[in-house]
């Protein structure tokens, strides 16, 4: 494993095992990245859930949530038939989030606290898990993405859409993304830039067996930050 600095301290217990990630990580800057009438009229959701290939029946998760922007969209794509978790470690955004599923009386979601190195989310019980402009804000990647993959049913994928453009200005890079999934154990299967994003769109599927934490090899990104970016 690649060194690391001798004190863990300023880390959650339930992460030491795993690799410090040798990059910075971006503090929220709210639960809305844009406004949701501008992310409807560029067809942001449409366009992820249509190359995601959301059907009805499906259950989803929806992590680093917020107030719901895709929640609830997906929610309608899946249908009465299907279930969304929706996931964040912001308890105010989820209070704001089950007031807004109580008055729009959307019965297939239910709503998870996670931490931030682990979603908390149940075993082999997912479709396709989102991390809609949200990954760069993570700050125990190897952590999270470990505890994360077993929610994945066979053939699930996990689905994330950010910036091209450094953790301090809120993006990551595709080839660090890339990186860091690849050695918890995920393939990408494909990666593509759309202008109705705003970023790009990557998807993976796990792929071979799960590494041990001790196992997994930090991704090296000179020139990056090594402390959190500032809000």
């Amino acid at each position: 494993m690649g060194c690391q600095p001798a004190a863990d301290d300023d880390r959650p217990p339930t992460a030491r095992e795993f690799p410090r990630a040798y990059r910075g990580y971006s503090q929220p800057s709210g639960n809305s990245f844009s406004s949701e009438q501008v992310r409807d009229d560029r067809r942001e959701a449409e366009t992820v859930m249509d190359l995601a290939d959301i059907r009805p029946g499906m259950t989803v998760a929806d992590i680093g949530s917020g107030e719901g922007y895709y929640t609830v969209r997906l929610a309608e794509r899946v249908g009465e038939n299907g279930r969304v978790l929706a996931e964040d470690i912001d308890e105010a955004a989820l209070r704001q989030l089950g007031d807004r599923v109580e008055r729009e009386r959307l019965a297939n979601v239910s709503i998870k606290l996670g931490t931030e190195d682990d979603p908390k989310l149940p075993e082999d019980s997912f479709d396709r898990i989102f991390m809609v402009h949200m990954y760069h804000e993570v700050s125990e990647p190897y952590a999270f993405l470990w505890r994360l993959r077993p929610a994945l049913r066979e053939g699930g994928q996990v689905i994330v859409v950010d910036v091209d453009r450094p953790v301090a200005r809120h993006g990551i890079a595709p080839k660090l993304l890339f990186c860091e999934f690849d050695h918890v154990g995920f393939r990408l299967v494909e990666f593509v830039r759309k202008p109705e994003l705003a970023g790009y769109y990557a998807e993976f599927v796990a792929d071979g067996e799960r590494p041990e934490p001790h196992e997994i090899e930090p991704c090296s990104q000179p020139g990056e930050e090594t402390e959190a970016a500032p809000q």
